[in-house]
């Protein structure tokens, strides 16, 4: 079945505006045998007659002017198409797909999404929570634009992985324990703990550090939600390890914060593909790349 074309159908309208096919030939800079060879085709098409003459003006018939109703419809929906996509292409609008890690959204995409919306409120970002391997995995799949991983990562071939944020990894504790000024493994091992699950970078990082001591503590509980291993430091049921960001607010008063000795810090990357990158998604790249100081 041969699919009607989008000029064809303009030419329809403006006949049926016009009234005429020489006017709608002018307008449309287009040959008067073209304009005629447009309706045939659409009238083949159809099976029917699209337009009558009635005192010296064209008119479209009933089935014209269904068709033409329906047309107007179609012409506009593809000349808002365009303008969408030439928003995007500017910059101006689009949608842009990123992954990170519930820590990463919870603690800096707000600042980040509330400055974008600032400076490009019609840019849509839509946020998937992953692991960083999940998420490199679909940015090699073109199924995301942009992505906030752990570092270090082996390389992925087309993407570009750069370093983004260095935050301290802090103890959190019950404000109500007695508690060091310093933390150490030793120390910390011995307290009833909640660490990240194992599926997680930081998981990794904090078994590399109680390991520096000889220490292998397991943990009451793993989770992969900070905030929700804070609500339960604050509640007394255990001590944790979590990266600080400089920018977010104190936790809890029911929680205290010690540094690390040996320090120990969290490396945060952001992975895109290579080569040319749409606007919408530099735009984003650039708030985040303003969050950068760790």
């Amino acid at each position: 079945m041969r699919e009607i074309s989008l000029d064809r159908l303009r030419t329809l309208v403006a006949i049926a505006d016009l009234g005429s096919f020489a006017e709608a030939a002018r307008v449309l800079h287009l040959a008067p045998p073209t304009v005629s060879l447009h309706i045939a085709d659409l009238e083949s098409r159809v099976g029917g007659k699209l337009l009558s003459r009635t005192r010296g003006r064209i008119q479209p018939s009933a089935i014209g002017e269904t068709l033409v109703e329906r047309a107007r419809r179609l012409l506009a929906d593809a000349e808002q198409a365009l303008e969408d996509v030439e928003r995007q292409v500017q910059g101006l609008a689009g949608r842009v797909r990123l992954g990170a890690s519930t820590g990463a959204i919870a603690q800096l995409m707000p600042q980040a999404l509330e400055t974008l919306g600032q400076r490009h409120p019609a840019i849509d970002v839509q946020v998937a929570v992953l692991t960083s391997q999940e998420t490199l995995k679909k940015l090699a799949e073109g199924s995301l634009e942009i992505g906030l991983v752990a570092l270090p990562q082996t390389p992925v071939k087309e993407l570009r992985i750069e370093p983004w944020r260095r935050d301290p990894v802090m103890a959190f504790l019950p404000a109500r324990w007695e508690c060091p000024d310093v933390v150490t493994p030793g120390w910390l091992a011995a307290q009833p703990l909640i660490l990240n699950d194992k599926t997680t970078r930081l998981s990794r990082l904090t078994s590399e550090w109680f390991a520096s001591d000889g220490r292998q503590p397991t943990p009451r509980i793993q989770l992969n939600y900070n905030d929700a291993i804070k609500s339960l430091v604050a509640a007394g049921y255990g001590a944790t390890l979590l990266p600080h960001e400089a920018s977010t607010p104190l936790p809890d008063t029911r929680i205290v914060m010690r540094p690390l000795q040996p320090l120990l810090w969290r490396q945060l990357g952001i992975a895109h593909r290579g080569g040319d990158v749409e606007r919408p998604t530099q735009h984003v790249l650039d708030v985040l790349w303003g969050l950068s100081a760790g």
